[in-house]
């Protein structure tokens, strides 16, 4: 006989958590070896049970799934990841991916899927949901076209005082120039990284190998 696919569960959601295990315990050739309430628990579990997957969410307590899921991949290539989460966003998706994820999912996805994509990436296949292949292809196609943003050297120079973790006032003392035209220099910034906030800047441009 075929081993069952043994499996740790990792949500912070109790109720969430139950169902998840409810629907794997029903499904044949299918075992839960473990539960996880965060992401560090997860990383403790993997390492005690060597699953063949984990099942992952993204938003959790303690540590979150992407770098649960990067600490699980590195340290027993044996174990896959595919991440069932709620969120589709960039900021969620292109960390779990980097990570060493092998499948995203989401959890309103009809339960024969969940079902075949944990199959499926216990057997070493990549399970996408339709809407996150969309999105990574629409994202790859817009980089592969669009230019980097070219930042003037005053911009760099406060992003890189941005990433240091200096406030506003800090970098117009350390530059020598006016708290506003800080300001100014960020909305520069902002545009042309198509970002609405300091740390997306920080990261998008780091996305760039501007910083």
């Amino acid at each position: 006989m075929t081993a069952p696919v043994r499996v740790v569960v990792a949500d912070d959601h109790p109720i969430v958590r139950a169902g998840i295990v409810g629907l794997l315990e029903t499904a044949d050739g299918i075992e839960v070896v473990g539960q996880a309430a965060d992401g560090a628990e997860a990383v403790a579990i993997a390492e005690a049970t060597r699953p063949d997957l984990v099942l992952m969410d993204l938003r959790m307590p303690v540590l979150g799934g992407a770098a649960a899921t990067e600490r699980i991949v590195g340290a027993d290539a044996g174990t896959r990841v595919l991440v069932l989460t709620t969120y589709d966003t960039d900021d969620d998706l292109l960390p779990a991916i980097e990570a060493g994820a092998s499948g995203y999912l989401l959890k309103a996805a009809p339960q024969e899927e969940i079902l075949a994509g944990v199959r499926a990436v216990a057997a070493g296949e990549t399970v996408l949901a339709p809407s996150i292949a969309a999105k990574l292809v629409r994202r790859v196609r817009g980089e592969a076209s669009a230019p980097t943003p070219a930042l003037s050297p005053r911009e760099l120079e406060v992003l890189r005082l941005v990433a240091a973790g200096r406030s506003n006032p800090e970098i117009a003392r350390q530059l020598h120039i006016g708290e506003a035209t800080v300001k100014t220099h960020l909305g520069h910034v902002f545009e042309k990284l198509d970002v609405n906030d300091r740390t997306r800047a920080v990261t998008r441009a780091m996305e760039l190998r501007l910083l």
